[in-house]
């Protein structure tokens, strides 16, 4: 734990730099806000947030967004501002909303961290932009359900649920239809997923508690993610949201070119 407080100051002090730079005003001239709310006020914070937005989302809606789920989940005001921001910061980049209304991106406290999680749905927003599959589906598999699987050669799937009473989960699974023919599938089963919870920092909480299937799903496409056609920028967004879930933050804004989502 001594190691990641001591790798999280410097990334936190470096976003400082950027968000003084961004506006030309040095600390002596202008403080730097020492509250969330007040960061979300600041005219250097608009402009780092605005510099990662769509041209049709401004950057008062996500500063919105952001607040109204700091209000829902009131630990996160005790969390470190300059982390939470940071927070905001990269959802921002991925085009990916805040909350629980798209299930796209949570914002989770750990501590007094803010972790960013991303969701099931942003996972399938991000790996659609490759522009590289023809659809992505993650689904549940219950006691009650019909289910085969089978790696190999002869790769096969086949899932019908049971009308009714369809049991408790028991697996997740994820298919990705690739452009130009071929496909992708990751089977994980509850145990599986239960693990990847256990060694979550936010395992008890937030997502993992309200939204379990749909964290279930999100874990098996994370996995799936490794084998698809996407940029090393989305890599990097994947890689992030593992260390996330095991406690490990990054605050710093994503280097090079990313897209965005133009909703």
């Amino acid at each position: 734990m001594t190691n990641t407080v001591q790798q999280q100051a410097p990334q936190q002090d470096q976003l400082a730099q950027q968000l003084q730079q961004a506006s030309g005003n040095t600390p002596q001239k202008k403080p730097m806000p020492s509250t969330i709310q007040g960061m979300l006020k600041d005219d250097r914070f608009k402009t780092q947030i605005a510099r990662a937005l769509p041209k049709h989302v401004t950057p008062e809606r996500i500063m919105r967004i952001a607040l109204t789920e700091i209000n829902k989940t009131p630990k996160l005001k005790e969390c470190d501002p300059i982390g939470l921001f940071g927070s905001i910061v990269q959802s921002a980049q991925l085009g990916l909303e805040l909350g629980g209304a798209l299930g796209h991106a949570y914002l989770v406290p750990y501590g007094k961290q803010a972790q960013f999680i991303i969701g099931y749905r942003g996972m399938i927003d991000l790996a659609r932009r490759s522009g590289q599959m023809v659809s992505l589906q993650a689904h549940t598999v219950h006691e009650n359900d019909e289910f085969n699987f089978e790696y190999g050669l002869n790769e096969n799937l086949r899932h019908v649920p049971a009308r009714g009473e369809r049991g408790p989960m028991i697996a997740v699974y994820a298919v990705a239809k690739l452009v130009g023919g071929g496909h992708q599938i990751e089977v994980m089963w509850k145990e599986d997923v239960d693990a990847v919870r256990k060694s979550s920092k936010a395992g008890g909480s937030g997502p993992w508690r309200d939204h379990y299937e749909e964290m279930a799903k999100k874990t098996a496409i994370r996995r799936l993610f490794k084998y698809l056609p996407v940029s090393v920028e989305m890599q990097r967004a994947v890689s992030l949201d593992e260390q996330a879930e095991e406690g490990v933050q990054d605050n710093n804004v994503f280097d090079g070119d990313y897209t965005v989502a133009e909703h």
